[in-house]
């Protein structure tokens, strides 16, 4: 699998609405950058990313920058979701199981602020 196949990954799970799929995306540890300077993991995680699902749109995204070493990879990626939209520097790691999953998912990557999620 390519690395890209991470941000892929996300969002087919963010259009299904299905927050285990979303989270399923995530290493157990993986960091999530909600808002510029607000990290969170486990449960935090999930909720932070229910309350992007809530507000009941689908998520466009254009991998921009991909590059792997060794098992690790940085993601830039361009996403929109509805009127709201970024770029995310984002960590994968290649999984025993070949699959690559977020251990850090930084949406907002470039931004200095991040707007709130509409519901």
């Amino acid at each position: 699998m390519h690395p890209s196949s991470v941000a892929h990954a996300f969002a087919a799970a963010f259009n299904s609405r299905d927050p285990d799929a979303v989270d399923a995306v995530y290493e157990p540890g993986g960091l999530f950058v909600p808002a510029p300077g607000l990290t969170v993991t486990g449960t935090a995680r999930r909720d932070a990313n229910q309350r992007f699902l809530a507000a009941g749109l689908p998520i466009d995204i254009r991998p921009r920058h991909v590059y792997e070493h060794d098992g690790i990879a940085l993601l830039i990626v361009d996403w929109s979701i509805g009127e709201i939209e970024g770029t995310a520097t984002d960590v994968a790691r290649r999984g025993a199981d070949g699959r690559w999953r977020y251990v850090i998912d930084n949406p907002f990557g470039t931004s200095r602020a991040a707007p709130e999620p509409r519901s």
